[in-house]
Parts: structure tokens; sequence; C-alpha cells
């Protein structure tokens, strides 16, 4: 696995930060932003993906700390991890049967 640079993460928070204030915008019904609805949902998923490869609490905490939507982001991705470690380890018949599923 490769790390990131310096660089690469100043470039990833620059592209969260972006996607994160036109999502605040939008939430919080600003007059001057027209909704779009496949870019929200465009910045919505960058934001995941960002955040799903780094940890946004380490790596952006201001970020994290303005803004509503990536706050939103990076607790769903927190709270995802806990259901996986617990779905493997309390449930293992549960995780079998949605691993074959998913399938």
């Amino acid at each position: 696995m490769s790390h990131l640079t310096l660089t690469d993460l100043s470039a990833l928070e620059s592209t969260a930060t972006t996607a994160a204030a036109y999502l605040d915008a939008c939430d919080s019904g600003a007059k001057f932003v027209r909704l779009d609805p496949t870019y929200y949902q465009a910045c919505g998923n960058l934001l995941l993906r960002i955040f799903s490869v780094v940890s946004a609490y380490e790596a952006f905490p201001g970020l994290v700390a303005q803004s509503n939507a990536a706050r939103d982001v990076a607790e769903a991705i927190e709270i995802g991890h806990k259901i996986e470690v617990s779905r493997l380890g309390y449930y293992p018949q549960l995780a079998a049967i949605l691993s074959r599923a998913a399938a």
C-alpha cells in the first residue's frame, strides 16, 4: 500500500473542503447556491470515498470541526466500521448470510 504525501493530503483536503462547502450550503438553504441533485450526490459520494481512504478526524480535523457535512460523513464511516466489526464478531451467521446475498 502506498502512503500519501503531504501534497496528496493537501489536494484531498482542498477537494473535500469544496465538496463539503457545497453540501453545507445546500443543507442550510443558502440563497446563492442552486441545488443540483446530481452534483449534490456526487459531492457526498466524493466525501465518502475520500474519508474511506483517509481518516477525516486525523487528516482534516479543521474541516470536520467546521463542516456539518464532513462531520456527518466521517461519523457515518466510523459507525459503519463499528457495525462491521460487531457483525463479524458477534453475529457470524448474519455475516455469512449477508456475504452470500452480496455475491
